[in-house]
């Protein structure tokens, strides 16, 4: 089976989880070509990016000087296909989140994937997320390309699903991942009862190398720490203000956020303002190593996240048998069973949020303990990547077949 994976930027810090996916499936016999539209321009970090990036293709590598030519030539060997696409991309563009120019340029870059998976034998084409790689996708195979699919991560597909026409990109493809059940319904809720079969949950996941070597041990220290992008829905101004509570109520503690994002300087400000310097410290973008340093050293990992799809740094926690504290959100309680592997609260609500904290930072070094072996076995059995990998290649199968996917 030979089959291509598209990603707006390939490979990346926060997309580790298509890293594993892809070489799980290798492993499972399937060559996969990487494609991604834009090449990443900051440091990757983690070494084991640098050769995904030699093994990766860029639509705009060079800026967009190639892309005249693909249309040129997409427009001598199938004018009909080019017009067809040109109709569906004028059509995506309007009342888009993107402005039209746009839209012709995900044209351009669908010339030029076309091209390359033309002359691979690509027999699939797989997006992860629903936005333009979807979009793009969506467009090769317009232009006479193979059956196509992606993935749904969320939350930011479902928060634009009108203009991103979600619904259109689901009734055109083969099939479509959604990452939890919560995910599902949510695409339930946009197309018709008919295109239900061809929505699939198959969940990210680790490898077993992940899995090896975890500490057995609770940590006793009173760390906890928050891995994740500094941006709103993730919570960290409500985290900030649950660390001041348990500040002014006498509780020791040491929170670390590990990560950036465009609302660093306002939780630095918020830090200030409730003289939290001596408690709270933000770290910026850490390697996928350093992440794994930090959640072995806290006795937790917290997430008050407001809006999500399923966590793959939840995960990571739980596999490292570190029990978690989240949010009702989503497919967190999918995974996440408050009292068993950690405590879930209410988004929004800060003073459950206190007290959770408070809870985990008091309980004893057997409680830790317990959860975290019972958080990893969870995700253990849920969440192999090998075994997820097995699933996606059978949908393959049946998508270049030519089949439907079975209920």
């Amino acid at each position: 089976m030979h089959i291509a994976y598209l990603v707006n930027r390939y490979p990346a810090v926060s997309h580790s989880f298509i890293r594993r996916e892809i070489q799980a499936l290798e492993r499972h016999g399937v060559e996969v070509m990487r494609i991604a539209l834009q090449e990443r321009g900051a440091e990757l970090l983690d070494e084991e990016n640098l050769p995904e990036r030699e093994r990766t293709r860029y639509a705009r590598r060079n800026g967009v000087s190639a892309l005249p030519i693909a249309l040129a030539r997409m427009s001598f060997t199938r004018p009909v296909r080019l017009l067809q696409a040109l109709a569906l991309a004028l059509r995506m563009g309007r009342r888009a989140q993107r402005p039209l120019p746009v839209h012709l340029l995900y044209l351009a870059e669908a010339c030029r994937i076309a091209l390359w998976l033309r002359a691979a034998g690509i027999q699939h084409l797989h997006a992860h997320f629903g936005t333009n790689p979807a979009e793009v996708a969506m467009l090769v195979q317009a232009l006479g390309g193979p059956r196509w699919s992606f993935t749904v991560h969320g939350p930011e597909e479902y928060d634009n699903v009108q203009l991103i026409k979600l619904a259109e990109k689901v009734r055109r493809c083969a099939f479509v991942v959604a990452i939890s059940s919560h995910g599902r319904s949510q695409l339930y809720r946009l197309v018709e009862r008919r295109h239900w079969p061809k929505i699939k949950v198959v969940q990210c996941g680790l490898e077993p190398a992940y899995f090896a070597g975890a500490g057995s041990s609770a940590s006793t220290a009173p760390r906890l720490v928050c891995v994740g992008r500094l941006c709103e829905q993730k919570g960290q101004l409500l985290l900030i203000e649950a660390a001041h509570r348990l500040a002014t109520r006498g509780v020791a503690f040491d929170l670390v956020l590990a990560g950036d994002g465009h609302l660093r300087a306002e939780i630095e400000a918020s830090i200030r303002r409730y003289k939290l310097q001596n408690l709270v410290r933000i770290t910026g973008w850490l390697s996928a190593a350093e992440v794994r340093e930090q959640i072995l050293a806290a006795r937790a990992l917290v997430l008050p996240s407001f809006a999500e799809g399923l966590p793959i740094v939840i995960m990571e926690a739980m596999a490292l048998r570190r029990p978690v504290i989240s949010t009702f959100v989503a497919g967190i309680p999918e995974l996440v069973q408050p009292g068993e592997h950690g405590w879930l609260v209410p988004p929004g609500d800060v003073e459950a949020l206190v007290q959770v904290m408070r809870a985990c930072l008091d309980a004893p070094a057997g409680t830790l303990t317990r959860m975290g072996e019972a958080a990893h076995k969870r995700v253990l059995k849920r969440h192999d990547v090998d075994e997820r990998a097995i699933e996606l290649v059978k949908l393959f199968e049946v998508a270049i077949e030519g089949g439907k996917c079975p209920s």
